[in-house]
């Protein structure tokens, strides 16, 4: 393979909704530059850039995939990205480095969710786009249709450059808006046909109108009433795509092929070559990671200035570390292919670095730079995660701690307090899929089941009571006693414990003992396990016996004092209350604060941003474990929230008993 400089490379994210035909089309953009010899389908399981076996076995993608297509002089690097919104983090590290991005959706006359979303993140970016409306071959397909509901939709610099020419579910021919001409499927010029004029006519005033808006002497040119030249036209919308105030629209059928060939051609006309320098340090950015038990980690990078070639010595200005380059590849899918070296721009793969990760930047090591971190998403919903065999526990663990290493997205953690470990990520099917993978890449089988809540337990009154522990079994005896009182207020919100015992009742030396007890009792709350909080305990009085007496028998006197007493001091539940920020259009309003409300939320208040709705709220976090699901049922996944942990309050009376029963389910649960 050639080695190409930044101004002959393409560096094309494909992105929007799922099963609107990402993957196919970057299956034809390889098929059409002969980097594969056979046009693989989805639906068949043999697509390129489709090969982890939950994708084959789904049909969606779940990874970002890498190909390259050589094309007319040029190198277009595609980036295949997921469509489904729980992989959102593959395609923030895709636009993270690409310089331009292909919106696909369906020719069925609407905007899907997932091209709004799309349309958002490429204006979000300023990341130059093409919209390619895919499938119009299929019956009751309709382009123009398409186009316009996302004209009308709030995107009216999304313009028509091409109109396809569809005759009995066959695209025979395209009408070019840019060239003003139509021709068939062999490329002959044809006569624009009558039915397609209307809209030719309305899209040919509005491209010339946005051509002539980017230079000022087009400007007077248009106003003067003269024609602007193709060329002008050409330049014109270059800029207009360039500046991201034009997203120009072709159609096309990636499974059949058609209209490749002109997106290829248009991707190297308007979107832009990536602006690095050959001659400048050499810096780079690992955007995505892919784990192989058998291969190791294949670290995927775009190099942001300079050059680099296999034998390299570079730093890693995160780890703090030098890496040796070996072998560097570019990939096709899982196909990788070997290459000596890569220039400024270009999109590459190295394999057996030690100390580099995603997100990584990765320079030369007389010029230590660190290049913006990619922005993933923080993680909205938390399972706990455990093995279908307790000997495969470890195991299972130790496979999700990999895959950290191909999703930035995810946490694994141990919460102290339930002593369960969370899978924590950015939606239900991300954490479903990455317990198969575990299965499918290290051998062992994991289970997801709804979290436990971080309850605390704390009391409302002050109550005194005395224990007791007498054991006499042939030999030395234990004989322990205590009185205590139990009142709410702890100097720490924690627990706090005062010696008042005066006159020796209780010798000095088991007072530490008295202390000891109760620490490890409120570990364990009265009502159902929980932590036991804002809990002081004053020891006042007590019995003990000159030989009888010992420590062990102070400790479990204390324990019993701290049961006894506290379920008869008014115990109650306390709950951590999140706060959560809500981000929907205005037309969910209603739903999200009907269910908000069913929720035990307040709401705190409502703002406008940027044309949508926010809303903050105090939640109790029993009530949203898997809020990011019904959220996106809800909104049809046009809505987004964050949370974070606020403070604790008391538990509703009514909601107390229902705690209880879960907690006993899960002891039984766990006795078995």
């Amino acid at each position: 393979m050639k080695v190409y400089s930044s101004d002959a490379i393409r560096n094309v994210a494909l992105i929007g909704h799922g099963g609107e035909g990402k993957t196919s089309l970057a299956e034809a953009l390889l098929f059409n530059a002969k980097s594969i010899d056979r046009l693989g389908r989805v639906d068949d399981g043999n697509a390129t850039m489709d090969y982890d076996t939950e994708e084959i076995n789904r049909k969606i993608s779940i990874g970002l995939g890498v190909g390259y297509a050589e094309w007319k002089g040029c190198k277009i690097n595609v980036l295949d990205t997921p469509g489904f919104f729980d992989f959102v983090g593959e395609v923030i590290s895709a636009l993270h480095v690409a310089d331009g991005a292909i919106i696909v959706t369906s020719a069925t006359g609407q905007m899907s969710v997932g091209t709004e979303k799309a349309l958002e993140q490429v204006a979000e970016k300023k990341v130059p786009a093409i919209l390619y409306v895919n499938g119009v071959n299929k019956e009751n397909a309709n382009y123009i249709d398409t186009v316009n509901a996302i004209r009308e939709g709030g995107y009216k610099k999304v313009v028509f450059a091409e109109i396809p020419i569809i005759e009995n579910c066959k695209m025979v021919g395209v009408v070019s808006v840019l060239e003003g001409k139509a021709f068939d499927a062999n490329g002959n010029e044809i006569a624009i046909p009558a039915n397609i004029k209307p809209t030719y006519d309305e899209a040919r005033l509005a491209v010339v109108e946005m051509a002539a808006e980017t230079d000022d002497e087009l400007m007077m040119k248009y106003f003067d009433g003269e024609e602007l030249t193709h060329d002008e036209i050409i330049k014109g919308m270059q800029a207009a795509i360039a500046d991201d105030k034009v997203i120009i629209a072709v159609g096309g059928a990636a499974t059949a092929n058609m209209g490749v060939v002109n997106l290829m051609d248009n991707i190297l006309k308007f979107l832009p070559a990536p602006k690095a320098d050959d001659a400048a340090p050499f810096v780079a950015q690992v955007f995505k990671s892919i784990v192989d038990p058998f291969v190791g980690k294949m670290l995927i990078f775009k190099i942001k200035s300079g050059k680099i070639a296999s034998g390299d010595t570079i730093y890693n200005s995160i780890a703090e570390k030098n890496e040796k380059i070996g072998n560097l590849f570019v990939l096709k899918g899982k196909k990788q292919e070997v290459v000596e070296k890569f220039m400024a721009g270009d999109i590459g793969a190295v394999a057996k670095l030690s100390y580099t990760n995603t997100g990584d930047t990765i320079c030369d090591t007389n010029n230590k730079v660190v290049c913006d971190a990619i922005p993933f998403p923080s993680p909205v919903i938390s399972l706990a995660v455990t093995s279908t065999k307790m000997e495969d526990e470890e195991k299972v663990i130790a496979g999700l701690y990999k895959l950290l290493e191909e999703d930035s997205t995810y946490r694994v953690e141990k919460n102290i307090e339930t002593s369960e470990m969370l899978l924590s990520g950015v939606g239900e099917t991300q954490l479903e899929i990455l317990c198969k993978k575990v299965k499918n890449k290290f051998g062992v089988e994991a289970v997801l089941r709804e979290p436990r809540v971080s309850y605390r337990e704390t009391i409302k009154k002050t109550v005194e009571q005395e224990g007791k522990h007498k054991k006499q079994s042939g030999g030395a005896g234990q004989f322990g006693q205590c009185s205590i009182r139990f009142e709410p207020g702890a100097a720490d919100g924690l627990f706090e414990f005062v010696d008042a015992v005066v006159g020796g009742s209780i010798p000095r030396q088991y007072i530490p003992a008295v202390e000891k007890g109760l620490r490890e009792a409120v570990k364990r709350g009265v009502l159902a396990g929980y932590p036991m909080v804002n809990l002081k305990c004053t020891v006042f009085d007590g019995k003990y016996h000159p030989v009888d007496s010992k420590e062990i028998a102070f400790i479990t006197a204390a324990k019993s004092a701290y049961s006894d007493g506290c379920i008869k001091a008014s115990p109650i539940f306390l709950e951590p209350i999140m706060m959560v920020r809500v981000i929907v259009p205005e037309s969910y309003m209603g739903d999200v604060l009907g269910d908000m409300n069913k929720r035990r939320g307040r709401i705190l208040g409502m703002d406008l941003v940027d044309g949508k709705q926010v809303i903050n709220a105090e939640v109790p976090q029993g009530e949203i474990l898997r809020y990011a699901t019904d959220l996106r049922s809800m909104t049809q996944g046009r809505g987004t929230f964050t949370k974070e942990f606020l403070r604790y309050e008391e538990v509703p009376a009514g909601n107390a008993s229902k705690i209880i029963e879960d907690a006993k389910k899960r002891a039984e649960e766990e006795k078995k």
